[in-house]
């Protein structure tokens, strides 16, 4: 083991969970030996079996958005969050005094909003903590916050900005004329291929960065001037698991495993983040001496399709590879077993229908080998487009009606 990942493992071993965890390695202890962290160890050492340090020095406590129901405990103390912001910051939207940041995820238990709150004020950029599933946020008001107050910088997930743009445009705005602070969005929380972003790019006329990481470890990776995703490794032990093999490598494809290197609240060693990824020490047009890393999509995303496992990014980089002009932007699919193929559904107005239904269906087969039907329908029918123009309002509790005010439809908090 190096100078670094010796200090990780001696710190990891203050947590009751990774003592017990290790008793045995520990005998014996070398790095390739050493067990991978998964999220089910991180469920089974709920709530502070990963804790290593003390309750008094803990900044923050969150919890992962995954599905399982179970909680994934995640602690930091005040350097750790340092850290986490100062490698989100490196990323080259390059965040400044001047600039008005729109945060539109999620606040709640995850880091996500919180991480580009810290690295924004770092920078001594203004905040707006818009947040993200909550009731108090929706599109028609995140259109005027961003026209009103000349925003520059958003933060959200690809898709929230597609979905703004038809907001705008149900709004009688132009995304791209209307807008004319915005300068960036830096996207996360699902993967972005090329022909996804430039869609954003062209929609907007603003730059599309993206930011990688999760709640467990914070920002992994941040995009470049050429748009290549460099990995932290200065700061993170990166490593590539083949799912058949096991075998371990620095780079290549396969699924990450992560060792922060500068974390005291949680140690993690060897954490599988659920993540697919192609890890290249190439060299980019940048000049960054950072591997670029690919993210190929979250394992469980994945939908088996006879001997094949289809993940939706590759099917989204081919409904973004069609022309603008058929107008389409959200799309489903779903597997199909008599006969065994994708049945795609496509929003298109209906002069587009035919061609970007016999594109896209030509495209998956040719390109993807995955027989797939595919069929337009109108807009509206996959995103309701009320969804755009509806507004919603809140009050605090009342207790004390007027007489003639009928407290049976009083608004609830």
């Amino acid at each position: 083991m190096t100078t670094a990942t010796a200090r990780v493992v001696d710190l990891a071993l203050r947590a009751p969970y990774y003592r017990e965890k290790l008793r045995d390695w520990a005998l014996h202890p070398s790095w390739d030996t050493l067990p991978f962290t998964t999220k089910d160890d991180l469920r089974a050492a709920y709530p502070f079996g990963l804790l290593a340090t003390s309750r008094e020095g803990i900044a923050s406590y969150h919890e992962s958005s995954g599905t399982s129901g179970e909680p994934t405990p995640t602690f930091f103390t005040e350097p750790d969050w340092d850290d986490i912001a100062s490698r989100f910051a490196r990323n080259a939207v390059a965040l400044c005094p001047t600039d008005t940041v729109l945060i539109k995820t999620p606040y709640s238990m995850v880091t996500t909003a919180h991480q580009m709150h810290r690295a924004a004020r770092m920078k001594g950029a203004l905040v707006i903590p818009a947040d993200n599933r909550c009731s108090n946020m929706p599109y028609s008001k995140v259109i005027r916050l961003l026209k009103d107050l000349s925003v520059t910088v958003v933060w959200c997930m690809p898709f929230e900005a597609l979905i703004w743009a038809a907001a705008a445009a149900a709004h009688g705005l132009d995304p791209r004329t209307d807008f004319p602070a915005l300068r960036a969005f830096v996207v996360a929380g699902e993967p972005v291929g090329p022909a996804k972003k430039q869609r954003i790019q062209e929609i907007w006329g603003a730059r599309v960065f993206e930011d990688y990481g999760s709640t467990e470890t914070g920002s992994l990776a941040g995009d470049c001037e050429s748009g290549n995703l460099h990995a932290w490794t200065d700061r993170l032990l990166y490593e590539v698991v083949d799912p058949d093999t096991q075998q371990v490598s620095l780079e290549g494809v396969g699924l990450l495993a992560i060792t922060p290197l500068f974390r005291e609240a949680q140690p993690l060693l060897r954490y599988l983040v659920g993540d697919r990824v192609e890890i290249r020490s190439n060299a980019c047009a940048c000049g960054s001496e950072f591997p670029v890393i690919r993210v190929l999509g979250r394992e469980e995303s994945g939908v088996r399709l006879g001997e094949a496992v289809v993940f939706p990014s590759r099917i989204e980089e081919a409904v973004f590879q069609l022309p603008r002009s058929h107008e389409v932007v959200f799309w489903r699919a779903r597997v199909t077993p008599e006969p065994m193929g994708l049945e795609v559904e496509i929003e298109c107005p209906e002069q587009h229908q035919a061609e970007a239904s016999s594109a896209l269906a030509s495209r998956l087969r040719d390109e993807l080998r995955l027989p797939a039907r595919v069929r337009g329908v109108m807009p509206g029918t996959i995103f309701p487009s009320k969804f755009f123009t509806e507004t919603y309002r809140l009050l605090k509790p009342r207790y004390v009606f007027a007489a003639g005010e009928d407290w049976d439809k009083a608004s609830p908090y």
